[in-house]
């Protein structure tokens, strides 16, 4: 997506601009066409890194920080602790993790070394998609639609079926839509946990949400039984948590 687009009014993102979902007022404009499989697109590229320099809005999913932290050798706490920020986004009221962009290098992402991507195999969905954008709905429907570039360089052409595939985009899209259709269902029950959960209660779930979506897998098993068993522990210590608030209102 183009930078302009990744900036409100000319100021730099606060938390409040992003959620899960990327920068508010961002994601397909009406000039930017939706794309089947064998349908074809072009677009150049100078390999310069310019897409990666001057960036904040690079939010990732929990598989996003997995894979991250697999090609790194750490756990994901760690890895979002060097090279994440993270807020409650202000319409999914989900934990939102994006990278800390480095302030003394223009707002890069940490990961750019030497104009080149020092996790590149491991890169977010954001990277590997560019220059394509993708939307998922809540039946876990796909669709990929192209966002023209300002860049010049060498020109490039595939179909989408074949730039998925060579991206490893197609590869992991299970996996996210596993991630978007799971945290779209938690953004409806968020105003429920919200109502009954007093503020210190309810930041001990906020805790644990992000536990469930970004921390608490081990990145030698597979990703998405992990998150599947973690969203049943949540719902768990979402029931005991209003409980636990239940119990103190009894006893005023």
């Amino acid at each position: 997506m183009e930078k302009e687009r990744m900036r409100t009014a000319g100021r730099a993102l606060r938390d409040d601009d992003l959620d899960l979902c990327g920068a508010e007022g961002g994601g397909r404009a009406p000039d930017m066409p939706y794309l089947a499989a064998g349908d074809s697109f072009a677009f150049q590229c100078a390999g310069c890194g310019g897409c990666c320099r001057g960036r904040e809005d690079l939010v990732l999913s929990g598989y996003d920080l997995y894979r991250l932290s697999r090609r790194l050798g750490l756990p994901p706490r760690i890895t979002a602790r060097a090279f994440c920020r993270s807020h409650i986004g202000a319409v999914s009221r989900l934990p939102v993790l994006r990278l800390a962009p480095v302030k003394t290098e223009g707002n890069n992402c940490p990961f750019l070394s030497g104009g080149r991507c020092a996790v590149h195999e491991a890169r977010p969905l954001a990277c590997a998609l560019y220059p394509l954008g993708q939307e998922i709905s809540r039946d876990g429907t796909v669709r990929y639609y192209f966002q023209k570039t300002s860049c010049g360089g060498k020109a490039f052409r595939a179909t989408l079926a074949d730039y998925l595939a060579a991206q490893g985009v197609a590869e992991r899209e299970s996996c996210d839509v596993l991630w978007a259709t799971r945290c779209m269902e938690l953004e409806q029950q968020a105003p429920g946990w919200e109502a009954a959960l007093g503020p210190v209660i309810l930041r001990r779930f906020q805790a644990k949400l992000a536990d469930a979506l970004y921390y608490r897998f081990d990145t030698v098993r597979p990703w998405a039984e992990q998150f599947c068993e973690n969203l049943a522990w949540l719902a768990g210590e979402r029931a005991r948590l209003e409980a636990m608030q239940q119990t103190l209102l009894s006893k005023k």
